[in-house]
């Protein structure tokens, strides 16, 4: 049977709706897509999608940390822009602070996004094999 458990870090936003930051289920961790809150104000942060998508990073950094996780556990990530035209500054960002991990990725352009933000990110990543109860 699998056992399916919700992940709370103050570290991240506090999940807006009926959802969890994260969940832990048969060794993965399944992260909510992020949107650039700031945990504290759970306010978009100012400025571009390069700002945006820092903020987007450092949040799911902390539901992995929360894990037990790190960038080099993440097996699949999803980036949801409101146009193409971000991409290039996106992974710029994201180059740099997935470092030497390459996940895969999928990488979409969307209608539209929560509080009319330009990115969102989701993941997917291998927990360790004891996995810390945060």
């Amino acid at each position: 049977m699998t056992t399916v458990t919700p992940l709370h870090t103050d570290l991240a936003p506090k999940a807006i709706g009926p959802y969890a930051q994260a969940v832990r289920a048969n060794g993965f961790l399944f992260t909510a897509g992020q949107i650039p809150l700031d945990p504290v104000s759970m306010e978009v942060v100012a400025g571009g999608v390069a700002a945006q998508t820092e903020q987007v990073l450092a949040n799911l950094s902390a539901v992995l940390s929360g894990a037990g996780c790190s960038w080099e556990s993440v097996a699949k990530t999803t980036v949801f822009l409101r146009t193409m035209d971000d991409f290039s500054a996106m992974n710029e960002v994201y180059a740099r602070v997935f470092g030497d991990s390459r996940p895969a990725r999928s990488t979409v352009a969307v209608a539209g996004l929560p509080r009319n933000v330009s990115v969102e990110i989701e993941l997917v990543a291998v927990l360790p094999s004891a996995s810390p109860t945060a």
